[in-house]
Formats: C-alpha cells, sequence, structure tokens
C-alpha cells in the first residue's frame, strides 16, 4: 500500500538525503517536501526530484499551523518525518532565538497540527510521527564512559541541544497525552552529500581545495561519533517500517573520531588525489597540494567554542537488537564517498560559499 509522507527540513542536509533515499527505496510512495527555504535549505537539494510524479514541493514555515494543517489535509499525510531544525552549535550561541523559534515552537506547531487531522475525527487515521533528534542533548561524556542509551538523562549544554530536548518531551509528551503515534530516534554527526559548508568536514574539504586556513577548535582533541547520512536514512527507514511506537531509537556510526584526526584524515586523503589525478590541480591551483605541498599546512588552531562538549558517542545496540540495523560505511570509505560526490558537483558548493 502507498503512503503519503510529508518530510520536514526536505531541502536541508539530511533532509534532503533522505528524500532522494526514499524516492528510490519506495517508489511508489507520494513525498511532499516541506522546508522555509532558510540559508541551510537549498531547493537544489531536491531539484532532480521536482516535476516526478508522486513528488510536490511545499515552500512553507512549520510554525504556521494553518499552513502545515492545509498540507497534511491536501496530500492525505499518513506518516510525517520531521528533520528542520536549527542545527548549528556556534549559530545557536550567538543567536540562540531562533532555535527556540524553529525547534521549540515549530515542532509544536507541527504536533497541534498533527494531532488535529490524525486524531481530531470520529475514528483515528492511521499515521506516524516520527522526530529526528540529536545525540547532544545527551550532554558531554568522559573519556571511558560509554556511549549515549536511550534512556540516559538529557544534560544539554547548548542553546541548540536545549532546544532539541526541548522538541524531545514534547514528542514524548504528545504520545503520552494524547495518544499520537510518534518515534523519536536521535543521530551522531552527519556527513555526506549536501552537506552545508558551514559544518567541519565540507568546511575543511572546500577551504584546502581554495588553499585557506583550516581552523580547529582549542587542541583538536573533542570527540564524535560520525554517521554517513545514507546510513542515517537506513536507520529511520528502520524505525518507520520496523519501530515500535513511542519508543526512542539511538542511531550511531560506530565511528569515534576527534576532530583533529578527522582533518588530518581529509588532509591526506586530499593529497593523495592530487598527486593520483594531475587534472586536479588544474581545477584547484590554490590547494597547496596542488604544488607539491601538503593540506596539512593550512590547519590552525583557534580559541575554543564556549562550553564546548568534549565527546559525543552513540550506544546503537538498542537499534542493533531490535530492528536488525548497522551502519554499512566505515569513516573512510563514507569520507571517500563524500570526497568523491563534493569533486563531482563544484557547481553545488561554490555558490553556497559567498
Amino acid at each position: 500500500m502507498a503512503r503519503s509522507l510529508l518530510v520536514t527540513g526536505a531541502a536541508g542536509f539530511i533532509g534532503a538525503n533522505f528524500v532522494h533515499y526514499w524516492r528510490r527505496q519506495h517508489p511508489q510512495d507520494r513525498i511532499v517536501a516541506y522546508d522555509a527555504l532558510t540559508y541551510a535549505g537549498n531547493r537544489e537539494n531536491i531539484a532532480t526530484l521536482e516535476g516526478e510524479d508522486g513528488f510536490h514541493f511545499v515552500h512553507a514555515d512549520i510554525c504556521d499551523y494553518d499552513k502545515v494543517l492545509a498540507t497534511l489535509q491536501e496530500f492525505d499525510v499518513d506518516m510525517l518525518v520531521h528533520f528542520a531544525a536549527e542545527s548549528h552549535v556556534d549559530r545557536s550561541i550567538t543567536g540562540p532565538d531562533a532555535f527556540i523559534e524553529t525547534n521549540v515552537v515549530g515542532t509544536h506547531s507541527l504536533l497541534k497540527a498533527a494531532r488535529e487531522y490524525w486524531l481530531a475525527g470520529a475514528a483515528p487515521l492511521t499515521h506516524r510521527f516520527h522526530h529526528v533528534s540529536t545525540d547532544e542533548v545527551y550532554g558531554s561524556l568522559a573519556a571511558d564512559a560509554p556511549g549515549f542509551y536511550e534512556e540516559q538523562k538529557y544534560e544539554p549544554n547548548s542553546p541548540y541541544s536545549a532546544s532539541k530536548a526541548a522538541s524531545d518531551h514534547l514528542v514524548r509528551a504528545y504520545h503520552h497525552t494524547y495518544g499520537l503515534q510518534v518515534t523519536t530516534s536521535n543521530c551522531s554527526n552527519n556527513y555526506g552529500p549536501f552537506h552545508f559548508p558551514e559544518k567541519l568536514i565540507p568546511l575543511c574539504l572546500t577551504n584546502i581545495l581554495r588553499g585557506l586556513p583550516l581552523p580547529v577548535y582549542g587542541d583538536g582533541s573533542n570527540i564524535r561519533d560520525w554517521l554517513y547520512v545514507e546510513d542515517h536514512c537506513r536507520g529511520i527507514e528502520k524505525v518507520l517500517l520496523q519501530g515500535v511506537v513511542g519508543e526512542t531509537y539511538n542511531i550511531g556510526g560506530n565511528n569515534e573520531w576527534n576532530n583533529l584526526d578527522i582533518v588530518h584524515l581529509l588532509c591526506d586523503q586530499l593529497d593523495a588525489r592530487f598527486a593520483a589525478d594531475p587534472g586536479l590541480a588544474e581545477r584547484f591551483p590554490d590547494a597547496p597540494c596542488a604544488s607539491g605541498g601538503s593540506a596539512r599546512d593550512l590547519i590552525r588552531f583557534v580559541e575554543d567554542r564556549a562550553g564546548h562538549d568534549w565527546r559525543y558517542a552513540i550506544d546503537a545496540s538498542k537499534i542493533n537488537q531490535a530492528l536488525g540495523y548497522s551502519p554499512a560505511e566505515t569513516f573512510e570509505t563514507g569520507l571517500a564517498r563524500t570526497l568523491d560526490w563534493y569533486f563531482d558537483n563544484e557547481d553545488w558548493w561554490r555558490p553556497l560559499l559567498h
């Protein structure tokens, strides 16, 4: 039976990857891509899908309750996948208001509209509201601490993670209070195609190609678990199709790396690619590896971020054991696929740098 999905934040990094993934895996389903097209929402991310049967784009804000409700009604939506969020920690430190508005008020707007559409009639409609969240709601881990698990208490340390924690609690409350059929997933750091260039990996990649400094916070020892974005989409698919209503599932990559080692690996992979392909030096003459240097020469240590959490790690045993999920990519293979995509899509990332 075909489904009708409303995907919020569908023109953003993870949302766009999910839309492409779901379209490949479930071509019979209708997809309604809903996005406000703020700075990180790029319609080009989903341009190849527009005009296809069963794909629709709605340019609107999730805080617009009336528009959300009208969209649910117009397209007979039975599955809502909620990616839309302000997500950059640095931006949340300098301007937290937008994070409260989108992540808290926007999520509540969606929940209210979903409740009205799916539950207000004489008989509840079949539905699922899936909320995509982050491992940052759990706080920071010590070096020898086990990874975050689903029942762990929340200790958010930035305006971003606090706003996501609040949205998680709202989703839980709408399930327990009103009976909304919800699931939640908390993921580790994503990387891959369509990643907005302000984040660590695409920032360093595009800076190397332009011969610009690679800023590394503090001494670069902060540790993150990295998840290739397509693996994240596969995990969400598992939760949507097999997950238990009301449950939370942590989705991780089993890839803990400190920031400096990531930058070193990225530099070394780029050095190797330039050495193997002389044509890259012609395309990117400002890269140090174009003239026999090393990308590592661009590394610059900068003042640490305020309140910078030291380590995140995911314990993904629940989704592995309950739903049979495990990531397909190692960090090395995922990074290689990411580099391939950025080299093949220079016309996508160049305009975003300005």
